[in-house]
């Protein structure tokens, strides 16, 4: 009698999970693409790399590329040989032309035109400009220069301002300027129209002014030859001002001994005589007083 084989487990014929996820990710177009092309791309790269940096082409193609520039940017009709910077003053011209930074002869496939305006634009002296390129190779650079308008002495130095109290320069000297209307104190650079309005209500006596202070960044002083000044207040200076300057029309208060008009309190205007002035007063009112004795 025959042994009795024991019987075989049957083999499932089921795929394995990760067989199952591979089959599904090859069924894919996009992967089968990127296998069958991104994998020999790759392959190609690498070689033509390493085979790049073995012989050094690397070096050579950036050398060649190089001359191939140089080759386009140093084409005459891309050759800025002059800078030119009309409608300035001499001096102003020639701080442009430095802060340009342009070494000539250029060429304007090199020069930023943007980046020449901007550094134009960081002078004080300048307030906008314009750059561009012409034809003929000419860098044209146009500016629009701020003029000073009063001369600012300070703690910093005697500085140049425009109308709006933006620094055009620095000078060594008030002379340097003297056809401009002198101001002083710290914080008078931010009410420059405000000064100008003053000088402007201060014209009958422009001659004799000597300039304005700014007292305590609060209020101005109107200075005078013979050493007068005129003490403005905080709020309605201008209108201070005036009721000073029509005394001086119809009374002549200016001419006389006196050392300060103070109109801080409008309500209450008071006079400062100078010495001689009170000795003189003194001296008539002891008489007045003896005659009456």
């Amino acid at each position: 009698m025959l042994p009795v084989r024991a019987a075989q487990p049957r083999r499932d014929p089921a795929p394995s999970r990760l067989r199952y996820r591979l089959t599904r990710l090859w069924l894919r177009p996009a992967f089968r693409r990127l296998v069958n092309l991104g994998v020999p791309l790759a392959a190609v790269l690498l070689a033509s790399w390493t085979l790049l940096a073995q012989f050094d082409l690397q070096a050579r193609a950036v050398a060649l590329y190089e001359k191939a520039r140089d080759a386009i940017v140093e084409q005459p009709q891309f050759t800025i040989t002059a800078i030119e910077v009309p409608d300035v003053s001499a001096d102003l011209a020639e701080q442009i032309k430095i802060a340009a930074f342009v070494n000539l002869p250029a060429s304007s496939l090199e020069v930023s035109v943007a980046a020449v305006r901007s550094r134009i634009e960081s002078l004080d002296a300048v307030e906008r400009a314009r750059v561009q390129i012409r034809s003929n190779g000419v860098l044209e650079i146009r500016a629009i220069e701020r003029m000073p308008v009063v001369v600012w002495r300070s703690e910093k130095g005697i500085q140049l301002l425009d109308q709006n109290g933006i620094r055009v320069a620095e000078v060594d000297s008030r002379l340097r300027r003297p056809d401009l209307p002198l101001i002083a104190g710290d914080g008078a650079d931010g009410h420059v129209p405000e000064a100008l309005l003053l000088l402007d209500d201060a014209h009958p006596v422009l001659g004799r002014v000597r300039g304005l202070v700014r007292v305590g960044e609060r209020r101005w002083d109107l200075v005078l030859d013979r050493g007068q000044t005129i003490r403005l207040p905080e709020t309605g200076a201008s209108e201070a001002l005036r009721r000073v300057m029509a005394l001086e029309a119809g009374e002549e208060l200016l001419e006389r001994d006196l050392v300060t008009v103070d109109m801080r309190d409008p309500r209450r205007p008071m006079l400062r005589l100078t010495e001689h002035a009170v000795s003189e007063l003194e001296r008539l009112r002891r008489m007045d007083m003896g005659e009456d004795a």
